[in-house]
């Protein structure tokens, strides 16, 4: 019996990875949705890593936890945010998406989504009730990642306004009492600088 449970969720996992539409969809009424890979990812975070936004929707319809977590703590919401990938995001939204769920650093998917760069991402998840202020295991918000980790860039001038505009606190410090405002001076970013102290940053 379990070598029978074990070849059919393998044989999910792999219709999984050859993007093989018609196999996912005839396993995912069946089978276990919720069967692990070595690395304890289930089919739908599979699906999520390779950004198939087709699967992971017909995953989700039929049922898969969207706040399942893999070995490294990651659950497709919380990957999608962090990835910007905007279209399973907005499945995982839609079906139950826990937004205080942190990742291995204690970061729930805002952050991820400031630093790596991605204001649309950031947007979205504001918009369904992210917490704008949710301080990570480094000390950090989604404001002080955009400005301590991102390249000043306009896509960052965009995600850090999308966040002060979104309610963010531009004064939350870091561990070592530095604030946003402070940091995006230091390393130059006039135009972050400021927009943040536009919006009462110091």
């Amino acid at each position: 019996m379990t070598l029978s449970i074990f070849a059919h969720g393998q044989a999910l996992h792999d219709a999984i990875k050859n993007n093989d539409i018609e196999a996912v969809t005839q396993l995912a009424i069946k089978e276990n949705l919720e069967i692990r890979d070595h690395q304890q990812n289930t089919p739908l975070m599979l699906a999520t890593q390779n950004n198939n936004a087709k699967i992971a929707e017909i995953l989700i319809l039929a049922g898969a936890d969207v706040n399942a977590k893999n070995g490294i703590q990651d659950t497709p919401h919380l990957l999608s945010g962090a990835q910007g990938y905007n279209k399973i995001l907005a499945l995982t939204l839609a079906h139950g998406a826990n937004l205080k769920d942190t990742n291995r650093y204690g970061g729930t998917a805002i952050i991820p989504a400031a630093e790596k760069g991605h204001p649309e991402t950031v947007k979205m998840l504001l918009a369904a009730g992210a917490d704008p202020d949710h301080v990570n295991n480094l000390g950090w918000t989604a404001l002080m990642e955009a400005v301590l980790l991102g390249n000043g860039s306009q896509t960052y001038l965009e995600i850090v306004t999308i966040l002060l505009e979104g309610g963010a606190n531009p004064n939350i410090p870091d561990n070592d009492g530095v604030t946003p405002y402070k940091y995006a001076n230091q390393k130059g970013f006039k135009d972050i600088a400021d927009v943040i102290q536009q919006h009462g940053g110091q």
